[in-house]
């Protein structure tokens, strides 16, 4: 039974033996690895949505995760039996979560539900009672069921449990609720219990039925301090002076607390220094080479023995148990050839590959990378192998076709993430998946770019035919525990935790209401098949140099903060409507709150980003008569004063320029005066004749005291400030700045200020092919009169080496604090010689501002879900992406 609930009894009789087990028939199980046949009671027939993480939306605000589909809750379960085990060979041992299956096709029963073990034998079917209710719900959507052995099997029969999750918005969940009593598959009272627990998780993790604020300022911004101006005498120390510094070492690492610890990590054994090396290895480097090489020889744990590998232990009869889904087997288990290689940014994974590749034994080994880092991977083997020893390496990508066996003459090829991706989606000519091969391994470099297993780069990763596997990642977490299900899936790990059925019931769910043994099973499997060591552990001693980060707060023109209001009650309002829908159980699309939540966030950095937007949303008020004055129109209405007195419009009154200029709510300027006049005397407006009192009547918005020399065309506050710190870093003598940004239509304003001022720069984003790419970072590395790269954080998030540089600008905030820490790390890392300065620019009083609290509570996620005791502190990890936008929307 999952852990934490009361077993619910039943309603009706749905265990009796019925005629039955749906037909007593064999079917052949796709045993396939790579888990493409994911068997759970889904809706028959429902599309499965794959999409392309190469293909994600700016508007999408959480990059770095794939949407995983509603938010579920658990509803409440009830016991049944497994029927027709006796035309079956599937085993099954109490305690075991087995997998179900809707069979719409069943000859025998078309609401027939099968059940399998996890490894993907057919163990029987539910009831034919049981699913004639159960089914239409699963058919519908309405529910998803997890399955556990509640008793030992029979010659006919074994009993299970069944556990029923829905979707959590309160809305949908009145209505299966309704139908459940209705169909009296649940008790009202168990329902009212569950929903209640359920109404107390969302209100810890910010998403309370009826909550209406969700992230928008409200109110007066508060007077900003630290704006630097367009003056190219800023010294350094005047920058530092206006900025609030962080402490580097303040980030959590959510891995390091499922690693081994320091003390066993620097006792590890060491390999011996590969003679067909050029380079030396460092100790922590022939460390990492020995456990590489044993783990490509694991062994399975003596008869009787207290050890467990892979999660499998040895009981005293010589059986198999798998200490996370329960299965019991007496043939030895096959084991994963591989693991994660976790090492910290900087710190030489790619090196101690080549060396496993060097000494790995005979056979071509395969490397899928993003595209910015595929030649790094041939300059790092012919930098550091004995020319004599040089594998034969091909680079496979682009429109490049070739056969099977002539891939297989090189040692190493080298492709990317799309290729392989475009290769399996086409089916065509697919050698990468080809089954007809054996790679000797195959690496996934940056393996995180996997870490939504519904991708379809995901699904073909699992395809490749290989002996070892293996993952590079220097975050192997980036938004929640979930991210590593997909890196075990992709090692085919056997046993049950590689299907999201088990990972989900016996780790997520299981961590999320704070049970340390599912802290425990994740410790030992990570700690098995992971190798994790930091920058700052005392035994790898890389002597980095110092690394200090700024964060550089702005404070917006007075024309930039009316354009940033305009957009903010319009999110507002938008915001408001779909709170509406959402309580009322309309669907609502929450994507159009995400695209104005973006279109805030390019406003900070330039307006022009979304100028289109900003001109829409003057041309709403055409569209009506007399405007409401909420406070989504409040703002509008005030810029188009602006607009009008800039255009230098006559009062219609007095035929003047407006003195003490007012605008009506039905869209009409005149002076304050002459409008008050009129107002008196016959309560309508002189141009239209709509009603009209003095409350409808706006004066323009605060103007501050304008810039004359600030071109809002090309010139923004953010960035006056980046060429601040860029012309403060460029006066030292050899030092360099990388100015990152997640928006290359912001590089090029920023380009083009860089011209102005007679900067010489160089750029690298995803647009480039990879020899440009590789043009750019040679200019950063050679040329010392290249001062400045421009970079696609995403794009310099991986892979590459930037130790040329010594100062970072992060020109606007990450949604994943882990994707920015990598972009960090590629200049303070190995190699660097200098201290290096990260400078992350927020403009005060906009949601840039709450970015940055959603970082920090995202670094600290993972570790409230690990490490914290006490339940009610509880934060469930599954609901961060809803509950974050949310908060950024109060």
């Amino acid at each position: 039974m999952p852990r934490g609930r009361k077993r619910q009894q039943e309603v009706v009789d749905l265990t009796g033996d019925d005629e039955t087990s749906n037909g007593p028939k064999r079917q052949a199980v796709s045993t396939g690895r790579g888990g493409t046949n994911v068997y759970t009671s889904h809706p028959a027939g429902s599309p499965q949505s794959f999409s392309s993480s190469a293909a994600a939306s700016e508007a999408d605000l959480d990059l770095t995760q794939g949407p995983d589909g509603p938010e579920t809750e658990f509803y409440g379960s009830l016991e049944s039996k497994i029927v027709g085990v006796q035309y079956y060979d599937g085993e099954a041992t109490p305690g075991e979560v087995v997998l179900s299956r809707r069979e719409p096709t069943n000859k025998y029963d078309h609401n027939a539900i099968r059940m399998d073990n996890v490894m993907h034998r057919q163990i029987g079917h539910l009831p034919r009672k049981v699913v004639e209710k159960l089914a239409p719900y699963i058919d519908r959507g309405d529910i998803t069921l997890e399955v556990e052995i509640t008793g030992r099997k029979t010659q006919w029969d074994c009993p299970v449990e069944l556990s029923l999750f829905g979707p959590s918005d309160p809305a949908q969940r009145s209505r299966i609720e309704a139908d459940l009593k209705r169909d009296r598959i649940l008790k009202a009272t168990e329902l009212k219990k569950t929903k209640q627990d359920a109404e107390t998780r969302r209100a810890l993790t910010g998403l309370k039925s009826g909550t209406t604020t969700k992230g928008l300022p409200s109110g007066p911004t508060k007077k900003l301090k630290g704006h630097i101006a367009d003056k190219p005498a800023v010294s350094m120390e005047a920058l530092m002076k206006s900025s609030e510094t962080i402490e580097a070492p303040g980030r959590y690492d959510a891995a390091q607390s499922l690693a081994v610890d320091e003390r066993k990590l620097e006792d590890m054994p060491m390999a011996q220094q590969p003679p067909q090396l050029k380079s030396t290895l460092l100790p922590y480097q022939l460390q990492g080479l020995a456990w590489l090489q044993s783990q490509e020889s694991p062994e399975l744990p003596e008869k009787g023995s207290p050890k467990t590998v892979q999660l499998w232990k040895r009981d005293n009869r010589g059986r198999y148990v798998n200490v996370a889904s329960d299965f019991v087997t007496s043939e030895p288990p096959t084991l994963l050839e591989g693991g994660i290689l976790a090492d910290d940014m900087g710190l030489g994974k790619t090196l101690q590959i080549i060396s496993l590749i060097l000494t790995g034994g005979q056979g071509s080994t395969l490397i899928v990378a993003p595209v910015s880092v595929m030649s790094n991977w041939e300059q790092q083997i012919r930098a550091h192998v004995q020319p004599d020893h040089q594998p034969k390496i091909l680079i496979y990508h682009g429109d490049k076709k070739m056969k099977a066996e002539d891939l297989m003459k090189y040692g190493v090829i080298i492709t990317s993430y799309g290729k392989l991706a475009r290769e399996a989606d086409s089916g065509v000519g697919a050698v990468l998946t080809s089954k007809s091969i054996q790679w000797r391994r195959v690496v996934l470099d940056e393996g995180h770019t996997i870490r939504n297993a519904k991708t379809k780069v995901a699904l073909a990763a699992c395809e490749i035919n290989a002996k070892s596997r293996w993952v590079l990642t220097g975050t192997p977490i980036i938004n929640s525990v979930k991210d590593l299900h997909s890196l075990i899936k992709f090692l085919h790990i056997t046993g049950g935790i590689e299907l999201p059925e088990v990972f989900n019931n016996k780790i997520t769910r299981q961590l999320a209401e704070g049970d340390q043994r599912a802290e425990i099973l994740l410790q030992a499997l990570m700690q098995d098949i992971c190798l994790r060591r930091k920058k700052d552990m005392q035994f790898v001693d890389l002597k980095l140099p110092e690394k200090k980060e700024y964060i550089h707060r702005i404070a917006f023109k007075p024309q930039e903060k009316r354009k940033y209001d305009a957009l903010l009650s319009e999110a507002r309002g938008l915001l408001e409507d779909y709170q509406e829908n959402s309580d009322k159980g309309q669907k609502g699309r929450f994507q159009t709150v995400l695209e104005r939540l973006l279109r805030l966030r390019q406003t900070c950095n330039h307006w022009t980003l979304c100028k289109q937007r900003i001109d829409d949303l003057l041309k709403l008020l055409d569209e009506q008569e007399v405007v409401p004055l909420n406070d989504k129109n409040r703002a509008l209405l005030q810029e188009a004063l602006r607009l009008y007195l800039q255009n230098q419009e006559e009062c219609p009154v007095c035929y003047d320029i407006p003195s003490d200029p007012v605008i009506t709510n039905c869209k009409h300027v005149y002076c304050r005066g002459c409008i008050t006049k009129v107002i008196t005397l016959q309560q309508k407006c002189p141009t239209c004749r709509n009603p009209l009192t003095e409350s409808s009547l706006l004066e323009p918005a605060p103007e501050g005291e304008d810039d004359d020399n600030f071109d809002e065309e090309t010139q923004s506050s953010k960035t006056e400030a980046i060429l601040a710190v860029v012309r403060a870093t460029i006066n030292k003598p050899g030092s360099k700045v990388i100015v990152f940004s997640q928006w290359t239509s912001f590089l090029n304003i920023v380009q083009n200020q860089l011209s102005d001022a007679g900067i010489k720069f160089t750029r690298i984003d995803g647009g480039m092919n990879p020899a440009k790419r590789d043009q750019a970072v040679q200019a950063l590395d050679n040329d010392p009169d290249t001062r400045v790269m421009l970079a696609s954080l995403a794009v310099c998030s991986v892979g590459l080496n930037l130790v040329a540089a010594d100062t970072v600008i992060l020109s606007d905030s990450w949604w994943a604090p882990a994707i920015e820490d990598q972009a960090i790390d590629r200049v303070h890392r190995l190699g660097q010689t200098r201290k290096t300065a990260v400078w992350r620019m927020v403009v005060e009083g906009t949601v840039e501002e709450r970015v940055l609290d959603i970082q920090h509570e995202k670094r600290e996620l993972v570790h409230k879900a690990f490490q914290e005791k006490d339940p009610k502190k509880k934060k469930k990890a599954e609901n961060v992406r809803l509950a974050d936008i949310k908060k950024l929307l109060a």
